[in-house]
């Protein structure tokens, strides 16, 4: 049975350039590690989508919102769903000296920021970079192998599945309690000092009300310990000299 738009599901799931077998990105450590792409810095876990809202590509958004828990599959998403066609307006050759003390450090293939916008390096000579800014898989298919994992439908398995996205911790870590119209969550102590906390918190609200209806009130509770000093450990005696006596 289609998902209803909202509906939040768990996918996992390995990308790759159709034309290449190119592998970019995955849900799946396990794949990461196969195809050289390990993050040690990144939590593999199945990804939250919201069905219909964007939160994946288009052509993968589609054809999530008719399949099925258990499904396995693979998603054939053209360019035109996907990263979008090339556009030739978007290479433009640009004086070498614009890139200022990071010029000679520049390569062909590197991705810089100019304007505040990224793009790749394509050429390098006579003083001009040619900078192509178009996104690094515009035009071309791509390949998602996808599972669908699970359909959140309780309160319990919502929140959850929002912490998790939002919260780069252990799962062992998250810790929640509703009860009735409020949701207490603990942030976890190695997020105290995190930049952004403000910001994850944020969304966090965002999310909970949108998608767990019955809950009006959200608190976040940060539990400082008392550290205990350590007891100082006895300094081992030294031992007296003895006296000689004279002969």
């Amino acid at each position: 049975m289609p998902f209803k738009k909202g509906s939040l599901i768990l996918v996992d799931y390995t990308a790759k350039v159709k034309d290449t077998s190119e592998v970019f990105e995955t849900t799946i450590e396990e794949d990461a590690k196969k195809h050289s792409l390990h993050d040690a810095s990144i939590k593999y876990q199945p990804k939250l989508v919201s069905i219909g809202e964007s939160w994946v590509i288009k052509g993968l958004d589609d054809a999530l919102a008719n399949a099925n828990v258990g499904d396995k599959t693979t998603v054939e998403v053209t360019p035109e769903k996907g990263f979008g066609t090339r556009d030739a307006g978007k290479v433009r050759m640009i004086p070498l000296r614009k890139l200022g003390e990071d010029a000679d450090k520049v390569s062909v293939g590197d991705t810089i920021e100019i304007d505040q916008k990224k793009g790749i390096v394509r050429f390098i000579g006579s003083g001009r970079v040619q900078v192509d800014f178009n996104h690094r898989f515009a035009g071309k298919t791509i390949l998602y192998d996808v599972k669908v994992v699970k359909a959140l439908e309780t309160d319990d398995d919502k929140i959850l599945g929002v912490l998790k996205r939002h919260m780069p911790v252990e799962d062992s870590k998250i810790a929640f309690k509703k009860t009735g119209i409020s949701l207490d969550i603990t942030i976890p102590e190695e997020l105290f000092r995190v930049d952004g906390l403000q910001i994850i918190k944020h969304f966090i609200q965002m999310d909970i009300f949108k998608f767990v209806t019955t809950t009006e009130k959200v608190n976040f509770v940060e539990i400082y310990l008392k550290k205990q000093a350590k007891a100082e450990e006895p300094k081992p005696e030294t031992e007296k000299p003895v006296a000689q006596k004279a002969a």
